[in-house]
């Protein structure tokens, strides 16, 4: 099979990979949707290798990109348990690997493992831009009937993200979010905030965002480089600032703002990968009971829980994508996405 590949320096290839076949323990999807992630695009940005290289991974062979895998399962593993995995079965992929066995790895949380990450699906391991992907059947995560591929896609990576976040939060349906960074994890966050019954502020430097979070039910938006953020989002809660807050940008100056827009004994969330932050402790953070919070991703439970909420709530994930794309149409396909300035994208097979 022909899978898309990162050759380094924004380029892409299309290169040749044995089919592959479940072992033991394992299952081989057939896939139907591959979502594109804002977190790749360093890799995709960087000389070839050296985004691994970052991540202590050297010498690594070339992989099949793409980390928001969905599809049906058409090969089982010998020892794959039925009640895991079965031919036939729509699912979606957790996508790291871990030992299997650490407290972690037992609960759903590959990523936390206590021997380190074995396997990222489309950086370190074969991942979902190709036709078929194998993966262990402990990463599987049924995907509801009533949901389409392309939301289980979503689901994979930046939805999944953003409703891990929010429960962190444990926000509440009578409660105001302000949500910093309109891309794919912030506008999930805005969807889904608003599906949980909470008033939702997003903010973002783009208007073509902004106006999408509008149609995915922000109800007020702030373009930061207007007005200032965490003085308009007091304004719009009466002085006091908003319960909860996330970051999904990665932006210093949005990150410190998540924190200051916050009421006392307000919770801010930093979901966006990589950078840094300074905040004056005492008066942000210590002096009005903050709380700051790290959320990376999901579990495979927590992508069960938000692929289950998403199909009895009727969320119109499907919305979120802006762009569907044949597998044939890579190249252009991170031309675009690369810019930063569209919704999110999807390869269908």
């Amino acid at each position: 099979m022909k899978g898309i590949v990162f050759a380094g320096n924004s380029k892409i290839e299309y290169l040749d990979f044995p089919d592959p076949t479940p072992g033991h323990d394992e299952v081989v999807l057939e896939i139907k949707a591959s979502g594109m992630c804002g977190s790749d695009l360093k890799f995709y940005r960087a000389p070839r290798g050296e985004g691994l290289k970052a991540l202590g991974y050297n010498d690594a062979p070339p992989v099949v990109a793409g980390h928001e895998p969905c599809g049906v399962v058409v090969a089982v593993g010998a020892s794959v348990n039925p009640k895991r995995a079965y031919a036939g079965q729509r699912a979606m992929v957790h996508h790291y690997r871990g030992c299997g066995a650490c407290p972690h790895c037992s609960t759903g949380w590959m990523q936390l493992c206590d021997e380190g990450v074995k396997e990222i699906y489309g950086l370190t391991g074969h991942g979902a831009h190709a036709k078929y992907m194998k993966c262990p059947a402990s990463t599987i995560v049924e995907l509801p009937e009533e949901l389409t591929f392309e939301t289980g896609a979503a689901i994979a990576c930046g939805t999944g993200t953003a409703w891990g976040a929010l429960n962190r939060l444990d926000l509440k349906g009578d409660q105001t979010i302000a949500i910093f960074g309109q891309g794919p994890v912030g506008l999930s966050s805005t969807q889904l905030a608003h599906a949980m019954g909470a008033r939702v502020i997003a903010l973002d430097v783009s208007e073509e965002r902004l106006a999408r979070a509008q149609e995915l039910g922000a109800d007020a938006v702030i373009n930061p480089l207007k007005d200032d953020p965490v003085q308009a989002i007091r304004q719009l809660t009466h002085g006091l600032g908003a319960h909860a807050s996330i970051d999904a940008s990665s932006s210093a100056s949005a990150r410190k703002q998540a924190v200051q827009c916050v009421r006392t004994w307000g919770k801010a969330c930093y979901v966006g990968e990589g950078g840094s932050v300074s905040i004056d402790v005492s008066p942000d953070m210590l002096r009005r009971q903050v709380t700051i919070i790290g959320s990376w991703t999901f579990s495979t439970v927590g992508q069960g829980d938000c692929a289950r909420f998403v199909a009895d709530r009727g969320v119109d994930v499907d919305a979120l994508f802006t762009h569907r794309w044949g597998f044939e149409d890579a190249v252009q396909a991170y031309q675009l996405f690369d810019k930063q300035t569209s919704g999110k994208g999807v390869f269908l097979f």
